[in-house]
């Protein structure tokens, strides 16, 4: 099971941004900036819901390959994440929908984040549960 997980960014404030209204209809927000005399004066920030969840830290070697997927709690969440994600700058790669391949209730939404990672919402409910 994984317990928080994070990426390499390679613009702190346009990522903090995309991930500021991304992360919002989900429920989740930027709980935790690391002083900078511990990250050797780099930005590091953690968003989760109730505890940093998602770490974005900047330098490393950022960029695509990479696939993240939030969980949602309903249908809705998972479609106001993608238009807010599309609003702050996202690249759509796959709009809010049913995934059943996965299985029935698959309902997900996927966007590129500003340095081409692979940023998901997904909802296992089915319809109005």
């Amino acid at each position: 099971m994984i317990d928080h997980t994070g990426c390499a960014v390679s613009n702190w404030a346009a990522s903090k941004a995309f991930y500021d209204a991304a992360m919002a209809p989900l429920g989740a927000r930027l709980l935790m900036v690391v002083p900078p005399e511990f990250t050797g004066g780099k930005n590091v920030g953690g968003y989760g819901r109730d505890r940093p969840v998602w770490w974005l830290h900047e330098g490393g070697e950022p960029g695509p390959g990479r696939h993240i997927a939030f969980s949602a709690r309903n249908r809705a969440e998972v479609d106001a994440f993608h238009a807010a994600a599309m609003a702050a700058g996202g690249r759509d790669n796959g709009p809010p929908g049913l995934r059943a391949h996965y299985h029935p209730n698959y309902y997900g939404a996927f966007v590129f984040d500003p340095d081409g990672n692979n940023v998901e919402a997904v909802c296992h409910l089915p319809e109005g549960a």
